[in-house]
């Protein structure tokens, strides 16, 4: 993982907003999910669209991936919000921009940002250069993973509620920790409230993935190992629901891309889908 003291935003987390970014730029509408906000976070300057991983082989069924991913989640919060589900909690926030373009969904839930104390400090100060004030409703959690902190008892310790449900998004996260590290979240998150959700994605391994959609993988796992965040974990889609069985989850559903796709990118002219590399779990307690 990145060093936590940075006072930059982890080079990944960039990726993925310039990607979720380019989805309302390149592609066109209807949008699966309109947000520039992480484009104005990441200030990245002119040309950044023709950065390397904005154009690699693939790229288009990966930003489909980044917004599939955010909508999947955030419909499923709307969804336990209306069940009267009051806490969502972001591991991994990175640059996610929910709180600033639905807060009308965000204050009805209330908001934990977790993420590396660095990487929030950063956040905050762009959030007020841009004019973003933070509300009431959100809160940011830092947890300096390298230094063994724990998340759960951090996001407790910041006025998370244990006794009641919450959805818990784990997004772009299971991939850069240990098999123990996500055994170990997967068990945390089994104890949380009953009428708990837990929202994971994973990576397949590679050789379970098409050959043009495995080179797009291999340049992704090329880039994040340069910049100090490599893939250490892969999952076959029944390894990781197994995982959560195991862990202590009354149920546990793989949802896989060509579902998000019948969801979300039916009939459109571009053939814009998802590709088959990253998966979803979801696990309720």
């Amino acid at each position: 993982m990145a060093d936590p003291r940075r006072t930059v935003p982890d080079p990944t987390a960039v990726r993925v907003a310039l990607w979720r970014a380019l989805h309302v730029q390149a592609d066109a509408p209807p949008h699966v999910l309109s947000d520039e906000i992480g484009l104005e976070l990441a200030g990245p300057g002119p040309g950044w669209r023709k950065r390397g991983d904005m154009t690699m082989p693939g790229v288009d069924g990966v930003r489909a991936s980044m917004v599939a991913r955010a909508r999947f989640v955030e419909d499923l919060v709307a969804e336990r919000a209306d069940a009267g589900v009051t806490q969502y909690v972001i591991l991994g926030a990175g640059l996610d921009t929910f709180a600033q373009r639905r807060p009308e969904l965000g204050a009805r839930v209330g908001v934990f940002e977790v993420d590396q104390p660095g990487t929030q400090a950063w956040k905050r100060e762009r959030l007020a250069e841009l004019g973003h004030g933070i509300p009431s409703w959100l809160t940011f959690v830092p947890v300096d993973f390298e230094a063994g902190d724990s998340w759960w008892e951090r996001l407790n310790a910041a006025g998370f509620d244990p006794d009641r449900p919450a959805v818990v998004a784990s997004t772009g996260v299971s991939m850069y920790l240990s098999h123990e590290a996500n055994t170990a979240m997967l068990r945390q998150a089994a104890a949380l409230a009953p009428g708990s959700v837990l929202a994971s994605t994973f990576l397949q391994p590679l050789d379970l993935l098409e050959p043009d959609q495995r080179r797009a993988q291999e340049t992704i796992m090329r880039d994040a190992a340069a910049s100090g965040t490599p893939f250490v974990s892969l999952y076959a889609p029944e390894e990781m629901r197994r995982a959560a069985l195991e862990a202590g989850f009354a149920k546990a559903a793989h949802v896989s891309p060509d579902e998000l796709a019948e969801r979300y990118f039916a009939g459109r002219p571009d053939g814009l889908r998802p590709p088959r590399a990253e998966q979803f779990l979801v696990a309720e307690v």
